[in-house]
């Protein structure tokens, strides 16, 4: 597969971070991983959260996600409006997780690309709304904006319900917001940049 730079790139910083998770863990995660408000947390967490996982599936599936939508969207926009789009949905979803632990008062650390990833997910549905993307659940095939409209909701009821503990379901709802909002914000430059 010929991936694009920063996707490439992006992958292999997740995988020398997962690495040095097995070798170094508490240390790493320490620094590293997102804290709630409080002495252990530190202002770049809310970004390299995102290259830490909590095990082969969690960086599995996150990778496979960057790998299918991150090379279509960087062609599009070009490495630095990539860079952006990651860094923004990755921050957005990290301050929803912030908000929800001041308010649930938890305190374990956030790690993982989810949030950046479904900022992604959303990207790429607004980019390309006719392509066609077939989830592993449920395996049907289905136009991007539904496809990304029911991963919203299965989000949100799984964030309200408590369904499938342990996963930072409205960081994900965060990082699509956090799209959607630079994404719009790129279509009104454009928009004025026309008249």
């Amino acid at each position: 597969m010929n991936l694009p730079p920063i996707t490439l790139a992006t992958v292999i910083t997740c995988i020398a971070a997962f690495l040095g998770q097995q070798a170094y863990g508490p240390v790493i995660e320490q620094y590293f991983a997102l804290w709630p408000l409080g002495p252990e947390f530190h202002i770049w967490q809310l970004v390299t959260y995102f290259f830490l996982h909590g095990g082969i599936e969690h960086i599995l599936f996150n990778m496979l996600g960057l790998v299918i939508f991150g090379p279509a969207l960087e062609r599009a926009y070009g490495p630095r409006r990539f860079i952006s789009l990651i860094l923004i949905s990755t921050v957005a979803a990290g301050l929803t997780q912030m908000a929800l632990t001041a308010w649930t008062g938890d305190d374990v650390p956030t790690v993982g690309a989810s949030g950046g990833i479904y900022g992604l997910l959303l990207a790429f549905a607004m980019t390309f709304p006719r392509a066609i993307i077939t989830p592993l659940i449920p395996p049907i095939p289905m136009r991007a904006p539904v496809a990304v409209a029911v991963f919203a909701a299965i989000e949100l009821f799984s964030g309200i319900t408590g369904t499938a503990a342990g996963v930072a379901h409205f960081a994900h709802l965060g990082g699509m917001f956090g799209a959607f909002v630079l994404l719009m914000l790129w279509r009104l430059e454009a928009a004025e940049g026309r008249r």
